[in-house]
């Protein structure tokens, strides 16, 4: 995938930590069900950015 798939795939997640804690974890009365699945989601964001700077190589040497 392109590093503009990967920039979409970012922008789900992070679309995702705003409606699913307040939608389907909404009855969880613990701390710990949305802890788990922000955590998630920053790992997963993290994997995205690595896939998407894999390919930066550095300029020309001066």
């Amino acid at each position: 995938m392109r590093t503009r798939g990967w920039k979409w795939v970012v922008w789900g997640l992070v679309l995702a930590c705003y409606v699913v804690p307040y939608g389907p974890l909404g009855g969880v009365r613990a701390w710990y069900g949305s802890f788990l699945f922000w955590a998630l989601v920053g790992v997963a964001v993290i994997v995205c950015n690595v896939m998407m700077t894999r390919d930066f190589r550095d300029g020309p040497e001066a």
